[in-house]
C-alpha cells in the first residue's frame, strides 16, 4: 500500500516533470538528413568519446561561427564535427577537425552576453560536398527581420527543461519579438541590449497546435538564426528555462559584427621560428 507522503512526493514529481516539459523545445522537429549543410556539432571529450556541448556554423572556407559562451576559456581539446545528422550513427559524411585558433569577441560580457561571437578556424580546410557547405551571413548594411518576422533555427539542444537531448538535428520555426518588449524589466530589463534580437513563438489561447511554444534550448548556443535562409543571429540565452513566454530567446546580431569578423578572418597565425638551422 502507497503511503501518503510517497504519494504526496510522486505527485510533486509529476507536476514538476509537466510544469517543466510544458515549457521546453516542443515545437521542434527533425530536420531533414543534411538539409542544413553548414550546421557544426562543437563537441567535448568524454572519455573516449566525444559528446555534443554546442553548435556553431561554417561561414567560409575553414571557419564556423559560434558564441563565445561556448568556449569561454579556450578549446581545451574540443572538436568540430561537420556533416552530421545524427550524433550516436556512423556517417561517410562526418568531417571531424580540431581548432586551430579561437577567436573570442574582446568585448564580451559574461553578465549579460553582450558580444557573444566567436569564431573558430579549423585546422584545415573541409570537404565541400552536399553535406557541408558554407551558408551566407547577413553583412553591415543589410536588413534584419523586424518584429513579427518568421524566422528559423536548428542544433542538438535540449528538447525539454529535463535535459533530454535529441540524437539527430532539429529544427524550429519561430518569431521575432519587438525589441522594446525584450527590454521591459518583466522580460530582459537592462540586459537586453542593441547588439540581440529576441524570439520564439508562442500559440495564443485558444490554441489549436499540438505545442503551445517554441524555442531554443540548452545545447543550441552557437547556431544560427536565419531569416530567409542568410544567418542573421546566433543563439546565446534567454530564460532559466526555455520556452517562458516572457523569456524568449536571445540571439546575437551577426551584421553588427561585420568589422570585426572581417579582420579577424583576414588575420594570419604567427609563423612558427625555423628549427632547422
Amino acid at each position: 500500500m502507497v503511503s501518503k507522503k510517497d504519494f504526496l512526493v510522486a505527485a510533486a514529481v509529476l507536476v514538476f516533470a509537466l510544469i517543466s516539459h510544458s515549457e521546453g523545445i516542443l515545437g521542434g522537429r527533425e530536420a531533414a538528413s543534411h538539409s542544413r549543410p553548414y550546421m557544426a556539432s562543437i563537441q567535448v571529450p568524454e572519455g573516449e568519446n566525444l559528446k555534443h556541448e554546442c553548435g556553431g556554423f561554417v561561414i567560409a572556407d575553414q571557419w564556423v561561427m559560434t558564441a563565445v559562451h561556448c568556449l569561454p576559456t579556450g578549446p581545451n581539446g574540443r572538436k568540430v564535427v561537420l556533416g552530421v545528422h545524427s550524433l550516436s550513427e556512423p556517417e561517410e559524411t562526418k568531417q571531424t577537425f580540431d581548432i586551430l585558433e579561437l577567436y573570442n569577441h574582446p568585448d564580451f560580457s559574461a553578465s549579460n552576453y553582450d558580444n557573444d561571437i566567436a569564431l573558430i578556424k579549423l585546422d584545415r580546410p573541409f570537404n565541400v560536398s552536399e553535406a557541408v557547405k558554407a551558408v551566407e551571413f547577413l553583412r553591415a548594411g543589410g536588413t534584419n527581420p523586424d518584429t513579427d518576422a518568421v524566422v528559423e533555427t536548428a542544433g542538438w539542444g535540449s528538447l525539454d527543461n529535463l535535459g533530454s537531448r535529441p540524437d539527430k538535428l532539429m529544427e524550429v520555426v519561430i518569431e521575432v519579438v519587438n525589441s522594446n518588449r525584450c527590454k521591459r524589466s518583466d522580460y530582459f530589463g537592462r540586459k537586453f541590449t542593441n547588439n540581440m534580437i529576441c524570439a520564439h513563438k508562442v500559440c495564443p489561447d485558444p490554441c489549436d497546435q499540438p505545442h503551445k511554444k517554441e524555442d531554443t534550448c540548452d545545447g543550441d548556443s552557437g547556431g544560427p538564426l536565419l531569416y530567409n535562409g542568410i544567418a542573421v543571429g546566433i543563439t546565446s540565452n534567454g530564460g532559466k528555462k526555455c520556452g517562458q513566454i516572457k523569456k524568449p530567446g536571445i540571439y546575437t546580431i551577426i551584421s553588427h559584427y561585420t568589422e570585426w569578423i572581417d579582420s579577424t578572418m583576414a588575420l594570419q597565425p604567427a609563423a612558427t621560428p625555423d628549427q632547422s638551422n
